[in-house]
């Protein structure tokens, strides 16, 4: 699992952490275990020679990082030093004598590579807009005055007391519309009003004009009503608090102060559109990112989606829910992810470790819920690895399918009691999990959220866990690769984990595998579901009519559904796990029409001779003589030269159109002139 050129670091942090340097040692193979019981402090010096030696170096301590970093930038050394935090998640425990299978894993799991996440860059100027409805936003602009380019809109009819000086403009307004992020908002105001110099009680405003227009860095909004943006929370640059809670303002205001220069923020989503099976031909077909995203930022733009890097909060549930893979997310990537887990699982399992339960949480959240239980509760049971992400929305079917398949007995995700956001594709993605898992003998109860503010409702629903039976026979592969690939791979290995392997398990509405239905009956063999397709699950042959699927390929996207002229596709939800090794199937086939010509087999035999057997006699371009029908039955190349050779004229038998003049000249009795009378 790790180089033998490693060392790995522990420390007893003054013998409140149980350490069994041999029992981790078991789970980090082939590395050097060093143990200290205050290196931060008397053991400084020591740990200043190890750095300076220049190995591959975990340390077990995240409180201390920031000192461990500067005295090894004291040394000439080259190597990154890793962190892991054996303390609050493991040593502070009720447990603590049996968790050292869970900080050998830890340890493990945290020198894992992960790869460098590109960034972009908002600009803000410290132009402000603060929004209220009362004196609270005067005041809070006096706070903002001297370090940003205040502007007060305040709603009509707010009673305002006029200063002795005018600091910054005070307006009257309602926001109509609200747009843009950090740097580069716009604010459509109706309503709009410039307060007037002559005010004296109260302050009073001039002519109103619907439309008015405001550009700016940032926004306060102290209104007190529906928040300007969806997930109002996830916006940069927008904040917004309670007027009535001068706690939450001051808070909003400080905030606010430091919103002025550049920012970096992460590039959450790579997104290849190329990938994207959003819609073909004006025609759509997948939606589930723009039905996810909390944010509002992602528009359809043709053929694909667009994804505003500016605007995106990171939630990750449009890559979860991507089908395709044509969104995938980057702090870290889906396969990095799952390499982590790899690491987590295999090292808790070598080092003895059973029953493994896996704990998606946050920084901002699940964070301070560990670290409280393990400062003044029962600490985290010795079982339960915590797996620190980005977003908790970011985790999608691979990882869930490849920490099953290494073995974890249950995964369990922290939630905060009042989400920020919108949690749909974390639902889908845990029911769809779910199904997988029961029709493969998993059982039920393995996937779930625990939604709470309160450590000690967190620690009760942990213990609450059952003792499960983990797959017999646990995977190891190591994943590599785009995010549709890694998933394929993730399910073929759970399947042949699973305690009853099955071939095909019926999935919900939405699941990104399935195959689809054609009532052949129906079916012309027109091809145009094969056009649509972007990921060529439906296939032609060039040599004959025939329509082949592609199950593996298969995204269950629905264009071919939408497409489809005669309404004959019917999409069917589900996984094979044989389909990855199966060939093309047939679904459709029929005998071509040759060429009376050529004898080039050029289209479906069936539906040229329907098209004969409505025009021939019928259709006045086709009437006379019978050589105009053989136009239909010759490909594309004879027909040309036929119709050169004959000199026919496709407009030589067309009826007379019969017009008002003729049938006034009829009704009066005046012949219609000949045409070559003149």
């Amino acid at each position: 699992m790790t180089s033998p050129s490693e060392q790995i670091l522990i420390c007893s942090c003054e013998d409140t952490v149980p350490l069994d340097a041999d029992a981790v040692g078991r789970g980090c193979k082939g590395s050097e275990i060093l143990t200290a019981r205050n290196l931060c402090g008397r053991e400084m010096d020591r740990f200043r020679v190890i750095a300076a030696a220049d190995r591959a170096l975990t340390v077990g301590c995240t409180q201390e990082a920031a000192l461990f970093l500067d005295v090894s930038s004291e040394t000439a050394r080259a190597n990154a030093i890793k962190f892991a935090n054996i303390r609050e998640t493991a040593g502070w425990s009720n447990d603590a004598a049996s968790a050292s299978p869970k900080m050998a894993a830890l340890l493990v799991a945290a020198a894992e590579p992960m790869p460098d996440v590109a960034s972009i860059k908002l600009e803000s100027g410290g132009v402000i807009l603060i929004y209220g409805r009362d004196q609270a936003a005067v005041d809070a602009g006096k706070l903002l005055k001297d370090h940003l380019d205040v502007t007060v809109l305040v709603a009509p009819g707010a009673h305002i007391i006029p200063g002795a000086t005018t600091s910054f403009p005070i307006a009257q307004g309602k926001v109509r519309t609200a747009r843009g992020h950090l740097g580069t908002f716009e604010i459509t105001v109706d309503s709009f009003a410039q307060s007037l110099p002559s005010s004296r009680d109260v302050l009073k405003f001039g002519p109103v004009r619907n439309g008015a227009r405001s550009n700016c860095d940032v926004v306060l909004d102290l209104s007190g009503g529906n928040a300007l943006f969806p997930a109002a929370d996830l916006r940069d640059g927008y904040l917004r608090a309670d007027p009535g809670n001068p706690t939450a303002v001051l808070e909003a205001v400080l905030k606010a102060r430091d919103l002025i220069g550049t920012f970096e923020k992460p590039r959450y989503i790579t997104f290849d559109a190329s990938l994207c099976a959003h819609s073909r031909s004006q025609i759509v077909g997948c939606t589930r990112c723009l039905d996810l995203c909390p944010a509002g930022a992602i528009a359809p733009a043709g053929d694909h989606v667009a994804i505003d890097p500016n605007s995106c909060a990171g939630c990750g549930q449009c890559a979860a829910a991507c089908p395709t893979g044509a969104a995938s997310y980057a702090v870290p990537p889906e396969d990095a992810l799952m390499r982590k887990l790899r690491a987590l699982l295999l090292t808790y399992r070598e080092a003895g470790g059973e029953q493994a339960i896996l704990l998606f949480h946050d920084e901002p959240h699940g964070a301070p819920l560990i670290d409280a239980l393990a400062r003044f509760g029962d600490g985290l049971p010795a079982n339960v690895l915590p797996v620190a992400v980005n977003e908790i929305t970011q985790v999608g079917l691979e990882s869930i399918a490849a920490a099953m398949a290494y073995g974890a007995a249950a995964t369990r995700f922290l939630l905060r009691a009042r989400p920020r956001h919108d949690l749909s594709g974390l639902t889908r993605t845990i029911a769809l999990a779910d199904s997988i898992l029961t029709g493969l003998g998993f059982g039920g109860s393995r996937i779930a959220t625990i939604e709470t503010d309160d450590p000690d409702v967190l620690i009760a629903t942990l213990r609450a866990i059952p003792e499960l039976p983990i797959a017999p026979r646990p995977a190891s592969f190591r994943p590599v690769g785009a995010k549709r690939g890694v998933l394929r791979v993730a399910m073929g290995e759970l399947q042949r984990a699973a305690p009853a392997p099955v071939d095909v398990i019926a999935l919900p509405t939405g699941a990104p595998f399935g195959a689809i239905e054609v009532d052949v009956g129906g079916c012309t063999l027109c091809l145009s579901c094969v056009s649509a397709c972007p990921t060529g699950a439906l296939r032609d042959d060039p040599e004959r009519p025939m329509l082949r699927f592609v199950e593996d390929v298969c995204v269950q996207c629905g264009l071919c559904q939408a497409t489809c002229p005669e309404d004959v596709i019917t999409l069917k939800p589900q996984i094979d796990f044989r389909a990855v090794t199966a060939p093309a199937r047939i679904l459709k086939k029929e005998e071509p029409f040759c060429c009376i010509s050529c004898g080039k087999p050029f289209g479906v035999k069936s539906t040229i001779d329907r098209v004969i057997a409505k025009l021939e006699g019928k259709h006045w371009m086709y009437s006379g003589s019978s050589r105009r029908i053989d136009v239909i039955k010759m490909c594309e190349d004879c027909r040309v030269a036929f119709v050169a050779s004959e000199g026919f004229d496709p407009y030589a038998n067309k009826p007379s159109i019969r017009t008002t003049d003729d049938y006034l000249r009829e009704r009066e009795g005046i012949a219609k002139p000949d045409k070559d009378s003149n």
